[in-house]
């Protein structure tokens, strides 16, 4: 790639995160920091003054840090046995144990309280065989939901870090633990010395997008009505968002706690005190198990996707019940919520504004993620390390933080009104969605470009055809797997996004799906089940963008799930 073109490359997408990845949060801060024209501290002080607010922190820390280390105790058996042994059905459960991103924790949060609430089933079966007695049923969630969403964020949450500890394991080089092993260490010994230190980047890299997706986790909260944590908190503000800044306040300060746990992680666990002459030189030796070893191996994986299916299920009982309390099933089954869902008028625009959000913001994610990835790989410029960092921080950044910074840019009075026009957040969905996803489409060409020889670009361009011509008719062809691969899931999780849209979209005409969802959980009569209904056809949707993606990358979709 010519040097010109890799700059205006460069200084484009520069520009446009600027604009849309850093101006938000700017504004964000700005609003938390200024009153009147003058720099002030109030605000935030207000916030460590105040009982309530302390307590949000506190709950969210907690839920982050419990709901990080149950998918640390959930992804690290499986990464372990997965990277040593060879087992019965290991290639089906491998692909199943990605099962709980196919479902939005919101919309699992309906099937898991169904399952463990004091009314339900589990309950009610544990009381058929007289362990249980329903006068004075245990609630398994604990007070005030806490446990249910540490439970919703750690089943969802954990095939992240299995995916990037999986990769972390499968580089390793097998000689350093052969060598301990002929030193007389023990398994455990090996494990602690030598394999968890040099997995801890990948450990890291999959921990640091757990905790802080579920440190600003909003939707499972919400279906929980949590409502003593810090995301609900800034989200009940946007009623008064006008004249009320602790809503401004509590976002710099959440922000503020995301960095500094970023760094401070990064510093004591991000970086290896323990090096290696670069990738192994042979990859570890996988062994076929011993009959009792395999039982042992695919009852493991077996027994994790059966708990994380445990909300699939509750969420499709209810989309198909006429009525589900007080009983281990539903007593009736009907269709007819699937029907409904379609044709409800809520449903039905909300379907056709999600499709055109995701579609606009996918097709920009690719121009973008092609021309970063070029940008990368091929040219020499100085600071294109800097393009690659920059493009994968939306990983990094709290949604929630990022979705009340547009729509605190987008206030009256604000440089960027004119982007939430007569309150149609179109375009700045389009944005939000684009900025947040682009990562995966990035990670996906980059790895394109990386398998696809320059030497095919340069003679192009040696027999007359233009850079961009060689890229057109070239490249591009051949790395349409991976693009289709990342665009599938920035197209998918677009789809379900929930951060952006149930705070930029406020009139329900404009409703994504996922907003549509809350509404309907919280409406009278059949809404819970017409919101199981949608949550189905949206699990079936990202299930199938999930697999293609897999099919494609293979062992490789764990970079995109990587800071």
């Amino acid at each position: 790639m010519s040097k010109p073109i890799a700059y205006i490359v460069f200084i484009t997408t520069a520009i446009f995160f600027a604009l849309f990845f850093l101006w938000p949060i700017l504004t964000t801060v700005q609003e938390a920091f200024v009153d009147d024209g003058h720099f002030t501290f109030d605000f935030v002080r207000h916030v460590f003054a105040d009982p309530l607010y302390i307590e949000g922190l506190f709950n969210a820390f907690l839920i982050a840090t419990f709901s990080t280390l149950a998918a640390l105790c959930i992804a690290m058996p499986l990464a372990l046995v997965s990277n040593r042994y060879i087992f019965p059905g290991k290639t089906l459960l491998g692909s199943l144990v990605l099962v709980p991103l196919i479902l939005p924790p919101f919309v699992g949060a309906i099937g898991i309280k169904q399952i463990l609430g004091q009314e339900g089933a589990l309950n009610i079966l544990l009381s058929k065989i007289g362990a249980v007695d329903m006068s004075a049923p245990p609630d398994w969630l604990g007070e005030g939901r806490f446990w249910g969403i540490v439970i919703m964020n750690a089943l969802h949450l954990y095939p992240i870090l299995y995916l990037n500890i999986t990769a972390a394991l499968a580089n390793l080089d097998p000689a350093m633990e052969e060598s301990a092993q002929n030193l007389g260490a023990s398994p455990w010994h090996r494990f602690r010395r030598i394999t968890m230190p040099l997995s801890m980047p990948g450990i890291f890299a999959g921990a640091t997008i757990v905790f802080i997706w579920s440190f600003t986790e909003l939707g499972v909260p919400l279906m929980f009505d949590y409502q003593r944590v810090t995301s609900v908190q800034i989200f009940n503000g946007i009623k008064d968002i006008g004249g009320n800044p602790m809503p401004y306040a509590l976002v710099a300060v959440m922000l503020a706690f995301s960095v500094i746990l970023y760094i401070t992680g990064k510093y004591f666990f991000g970086r290896s005190n323990f090096t290696m002459t670069g990738r192994a030189a042979i990859s570890a030796k996988q062994r076929h198990a011993s009959p009792l070893v395999g039982v042992l191996c695919s009852g493991l994986f077996t027994c994790v996707i059966s708990l994380a299916i445990f909300p699939h299920v509750g969420v499709i009982l209810m989309s198909f019940a006429t009525d589900w309390y007080h009983s281990l099933f539903p007593q009736d089954f009907t269709l007819r919520h699937y029907s409904d869902a379609l044709g409800h008028e809520l449903t039905v625009p909300s379907i056709a504004n999600s499709l055109k959000y995701a579609s606009i913001s996918t097709l920009l994610d690719i121009v973008l993620g092609i021309a970063i990835a070029f940008v990368i790989v091929r040219s020499k410029i100085p600071g294109r390390s800097i393009l690659d960092a920059l493009s994968m921080l939306p990983l990094a950044v709290p949604g929630l933080v990022m979705a009340f910074g547009y729509l605190a840019m987008t206030r009256e009075g604000q440089p960027f009104h004119f982007l939430l026009p007569a309150g149609n957040p179109t375009i700045l969905l389009v944005i939000a969605y684009a900025v947040r996803r682009l990562p995966y489409v990035v990670r996906s060409a980059v790895a394109g470009f990386q398998q696809t020889s320059v030497d095919l670009e340069e003679a192009a361009q040696n027999l007359g055809a233009t850079p961009f011509r060689a890229l057109k008719r070239i490249t591009i062809p051949l790395i349409t797997a991976n693009l289709i691969a990342g665009g599938l899931l920035a197209f998918a999780f677009a789809m379900l996004e929930v951060s952006d849209s149930l705070i930029l979209a406020q009139q329900q005409p404009h409703y994504p799906i996922t907003k549509a969802i809350y509404t309907l959980f919280g409406s009278l009569g059949n809404g819970h089940f017409l919101a199981s209904a949608l949550g189905v056809w949206a699990m079936a949707f990202l299930a199938i963008a999930i697999i293609g993606a897999s099919l494609v990358l293979g062992k490789k979709l764990g970079a995109l799930f990587r800071v």
